[in-house]
């Protein structure tokens, strides 16, 4: 059977956890590496990789994994795309995806190509337990409370800011879908602490919510991946009320986005053009067998 030819394009944290997903991933093969700086300086785990600054310096490559910080990768998606490649991606702005899409799809059928967006665990799998969840009880209430844990997406964010070296965001869930961001911030020399704060909280990822920022010596030295999240739906089947599901997991917050990225890069090439979010797909896509087998011993 011929292996799916999978591209990283970045090479942070997302980045590294997707390459050990698709070595683990028995039906595929690594086309390359995409980073900014090319092959300079080339880190020792990727010798026996092609390490290129531009994808179509890559051959054949059958889909893209976008591990670029979420606001840029509608852009790698649409250039990617463009050349006949599909693209998954982790963007994780919830309030956009659904602009996103609608702005992907027709490029995608154009390019005869699919792109799966917003495919780590929150958007993504986590989206899939919702719609379940909701499906299973249509009336009632659903809350997702994150954490206490590393957000990836916020910390990405907070490091973008003017005057800032370094920065960890962390969630602490309070109830009801309720959370506070607690920003730890190595700051540039002659930054201020006060202007930083207040570029972060203006921002979209933390306007909506209770955060609270520090300055620290070193954000290495605060620095634990590990996240997690509590799904609950409180509400009523048919007409019987009092129906209450929960989900919990624990996880290292980018190496469970890496397997997730890896299963629907996995899942897009078995999907008509268009572009799509992981409730759109059909879960046992995402695993390498055959349906067959996996009807056979999971179903």
């Amino acid at each position: 059977m011929k292996k799916i030819r999978a591209a990283v394009v970045g090479y942070g944290n997302i980045g590294k956890f997707s390459l050990q997903a698709l070595e683990a991933a028995p039906d595929f093969e690594v086309a390359g590496i995409v980073r900014r700086q090319g092959d300079k300086d080339k880190p020792a785990e990727l010798a026996a990789y092609e390490v290129v600054d531009d994808i179509s310096k890559l051959k054949d490559v059958d889909v893209a994994i976008l591990a670029t910080p979420t606001r840029s990768c509608p852009d790698y998606a649409k250039a990617i795309t463009a050349l006949g490649i599909n693209t998954v991606d982790s963007y994780d702005i919830h309030t956009s995806i659904l602009d996103y899409r609608t702005e992907m799809m027709p490029l995608n059928k154009q390019t005869n190509t699919v792109s799966v967006i917003s495919a780590g665990w929150d958007p993504g799998s986590d989206s899939i337990v919702r719609v379940l969840m909701q499906s299973l009880a249509p009336k009632g209430l659903t809350y997702t409370n994150f954490g206490p844990g590393m957000s990836m997406g916020h910390s990405v964010c907070v490091k973008s800011k003017k005057g800032v070296k370094n920065a960890l965001s962390m969630t602490i869930p309070l109830g009801e879908s309720i959370h506070r961001r607690m920003v730890y911030v190595e700051l540039e020399d002659g930054a201020s602490l006060e202007e930083v704060t207040k570029d972060i909280k203006a921002d979209p990822y933390f306007s909506h919510d209770e955060t609270h920022v520090f300055a620290v010596p070193s954000v290495d030295e605060v620095r634990d991946m590990g996240h997690g999240v509590n799904l609950v739906r409180k509400g009523v089947s048919g007409q019987t009320q009092n129906q209450r599901l929960e989900f919990n997991m624990s996880i290292n917050n980018p190496a469970l986005t890496g397997q997730v990225l890896v299963n629907v890069a996995r899942a897009s090439m078995r999907l008509q053009p268009g572009c799509y979010t992981m409730p759109e797909i059909p879960v046992i896509d995402m695993l390498p067998a055959s349906r067959e087998e996996i009807i056979k011993t999971l179903v």
